[in-house]
């Protein structure tokens, strides 16, 4: 019998998978890997390694879930070593449990390696804490968008009381994200940041508040992968931005709308 490791691969800078994350890649047999996974990650794998692509953009996937559900077990019923490579961490909206739980019911050895989420790694590379002793004390995770047609269980009433909230792939949905929190009382003056590509040379920042979020998405042109940071926390990036003036000319200048 083989083992399978689900590997957090980080939010998209190469540099922030973990020490144990990359020894999942270097030992691994096969490796099936997610869109949004740096390819340079990849570079570290053996040279026979069996490379399998799983990404998924809305309305095609490469892969459905439960093929790559069976090809975990596959591979390590064959006795392989298989690393399932997944953005960010694989316990956060990276349905990693769902994994996890065909593993270990098809009684397949299995460890978890946690990675860096972008929900705090990309408001990080935008110099946007996601708390602060001034301005936010609690935080929360906020998934974007729903199972196909499953009504939204999302508790916005109480979400809308929380300091910081960092939605995960909303821009879609930025209208009804934008109505529920308003309907339930978030001020319409809320800063809001919006990430594309956090932590990557592409990584674009627009500023703006959640009574406008919605044209100033459009205008800044900004889709999927994107980190939405809500709460006052975003007007610290106007102390501490870091990672764009570090990179100088290399990086796309700041959006603000």
């Amino acid at each position: 019998m083989g083992k399978v490791y689900l590997v957090g691969a980080g939010p998209g800078d190469p540099d922030l998978i973990t020490v144990k994350g990359l020894k999942c890649i270097k030992n691994a047999d096969v490796i099936l890997y997610d869109r949004l996974v740096n390819r340079e990650l990849l570079e570290y794998a053996k040279p026979k390694a069996e490379l399998i692509y799983c990404g998924k953009l809305p309305h095609h996937h490469a892969m459905k879930q439960e093929l790559i559900n069976q090809t975990l077990v596959k591979h390590a019923k064959k006795g392989k070593t298989v690393t399932r490579l997944k953005g960010g961490d694989p316990f956060v909206f990276g349905r990693g449990g769902e994994e996890a739980e065909e593993l270990a019911k098809n009684q397949i050895p299995f460890e978890i390696v946690p990675g860096i989420t972008a929900g705090i790694a990309a408001p990080s590379y935008a110099g946007i804490p996601v708390t602060h002793r001034d301005y936010g004390s609690s935080f929360a995770f906020v998934t974007g968008h729903m199972k196909n047609g499953e009504e939204d269980h999302i508790k916005w009433e109480a979400l809308s009381q929380i300091d910081t909230l960092a939605i995960y792939m909303g821009v879609k949905n930025l209208p009804y994200i934008q109505s529920k929190l308003l309907s339930f009382g978030k001020n319409s003056t809320t800063p809001v940041a919006l990430i594309n590509w956090g932590t990557t040379f592409n990584q674009k920042t627009i500023i703006t508040d959640l009574q406008h979020v919605i044209e100033d998405a459009k205008k800044g042109k900004i889709e999927n992968p994107c980190m939405i940071v809500i709460g006052e926390v975003v007007k610290m990036r106007e102390k501490i931005q870091w990672f764009e003036e570090s990179f100088g000319e290399t990086m796309p200048k700041e959006v603000v709308l």
